[in-house]
């Protein structure tokens, strides 16, 4: 245990906080628009008349604030394309810093649409600001694994999503009337952000870059030695990963092109599995309560507000306690956990949300299952979701792994955050069974299909899917499930 203590020196965890201050700030912009909703929809009808001397129509207020809340998600998939262009070119960390100016730009424009009178500046904010988050949550955990060692990979990747619930808790308590919510300081709210960006550009330059990339990337090994130096603090873990990386290097092609990606057998395996997992975790129903609980409670409770803030305290303890069990337990056996109860979660809410209007004593069950379902989605799909592509992929292709993982997710949650205010009018309480449907899915393939990689190189679970027609993976040791 004590060579594996010594593995975590001051350097890594400096990269690793540096790091994720900006899923920090996504999360934070995730959680601030909840609680003043109401507001924000008063300044743009306040906007609206003082343009054409009359109130907005209702309908066309609700399909503008859908459409506010779900255009950061929408900024988000397209800044996942721009993924492997920036992490190959200019390295995992200098990315991070290229991007971060983006989510300056971002914050300034919502902040500024109060002083413009315009809510169009607003949505242009959270657009803006959403190319920084397709880009961070696929930037972050690349870096983050690739200067972890291997036994702390998948507790360090999951920091980022702990960093993001922190933010949307953070976010929940600023949006609340009592401390920034209100008609005069939401503008002042929104641009908060700009705080741990800031700090992220006044730590992170003095990081060392991913030793991976430098060596295999470009080729660089007294500088990759140098960085893998910094990060690991002991010469003889130095040259074990350094030889490590090499074989790696000696297996991998020097660049994929995003047709060879998709085309080439060996990451066909490994793609559905990034498929299944993420549009399991995103359409399951967590980002349908993250965007609209404050509302989903409002019809039952005097204070959905402070609910809300629940659903925010939950979610951070749930990433706690993932980040502690990440590698005792695996990311099998937490995925699987996961989705089940999310599964079970679904179908209860279902049933209590049928039967609440004759047994009004059931709205307090109802608040439960919904810290439940954010308590099983934390555990295990939310974070692991975001980073096992980095994972499944070799060197070359793991930015587009990363690129198409990011799509994925902020599709998922664009997809939702639009549809879920809709859906729910058609269909009541039975949108959670579809829910329920989505996660039961990936559970099954889950457990067919995913290997285990907890305290595995990179190598070695590229060797998994190295064959040309792939290894039947249930055949492989060490694959159980519950071993």
């Amino acid at each position: 245990m004590a060579s594996q203590e010594s593995h975590l020196t001051a350097t890594l965890l400096t990269s690793i906080l540096a790091a994720v201050l900006g899923s920090l700030q996504i999360g934070y912009h995730t959680g601030n628009v909840n609680a003043p909703a109401k507001i924000i929809e008063q300044f743009f009808n306040h906007t609206w008349r003082a343009r054409h001397n009359q109130s907005m129509p209702d309908h066309s207020l609700t399909l503008l604030w859908s459409l506010s809340v779900s255009i950061k998600d929408f900024g988000a998939l397209l800044g996942s394309l721009g993924v492997k262009y920036l992490a190959d070119s200019y390295g995992r960390r200098n990315s991070i810093l290229i991007v971060n100016c983006v989510s300056v730009v971002g914050a300034c424009l919502m902040s500024a649409s109060k002083a413009c009178k315009s809510f169009e500046v607003l949505i242009l904010g959270r657009l803006v600001f959403g190319l920084f988050c397709g880009l961070v949550m696929s930037l972050n955990p690349l870096y983050i694994q690739e200067v972890s060692p291997t036994n702390l990979r998948g507790a360090f990747a999951t920091l980022n999503q702990v960093s993001f619930a922190s933010g949307i808790l953070v976010g929940m308590v600023a949006g609340l009337e009592t401390v920034l919510g209100t008609e005069h300081y939401w503008a002042m709210m929104l641009s908060l952000s700009i705080i741990p960006a800031l700090t992220q550009y006044l730590v992170l330059p003095f990081c060392p870059e991913s030793p991976r990339y430098l060596l295999i990337n470009r080729g660089e090994e007294s500088k990759a030695e140098a960085a893998l130096l910094r990060l690991r603090g002991h010469s003889d873990k130095v040259f074990a990963e350094l030889e490590e990386m090499k074989e790696e290097a000696a297996h991998t092609q020097s660049g994929v092109t995003i047709h060879e990606f998709f085309m080439k057998r060996r990451y066909k395996q490994p793609i559905i599995i990034v498929l299944i997992i993420n549009l399991g975790s995103q359409l399951s129903g967590f980002n349908a309560i993250i965007n609209y609980s404050t509302r989903m409670f409002q019809t039952k409770f005097d204070q959905a507000k402070y609910l809300t803030l629940g659903v925010g305290a939950v979610n951070v303890t749930f990433t706690l306690v993932a980040f502690f069990l990440m590698e005792r337990a695996g990311r099998r056996r937490l995925l699987l956990t996961g989705f089940i109860s999310i599964a079970l979660c679904n179908l209860l809410m279902t049933i209590v949300d049928s039967v609440v209007h004759l047994v009004p004593e059931l709205r307090s069950l109802q608040v439960l299952l919904v810290f439940c379902l954010i308590s099983a989605y934390e555990l295990g799909p939310g974070p692991i979701s975001w980073f096992i592509a980095a994972e499944l992929f070799d060197q070359p292709s793991r930015p587009t792994a990363m690129a198409f993982t990011s799509m994925l997710n902020w599709g998922g949650k664009f997809v939702l955050a639009l549809l879920f205010p809709p859906l729910l009018k058609l269909c009541g309480a039975y949108i959670y069974l579809l829910f329920m449907t989505v996660a039961l899915v990936a559970f099954t393939f889950t457990w067919i299909r995913l290997p285990e990689t907890k305290g595995r190189t990179f190598d070695d679970i590229a060797e998994e899917f190295r064959g040309a027609e792939g290894i039947p993976l249930h055949n492989k040791a060490g694959f159980n499930t519950f071993p």
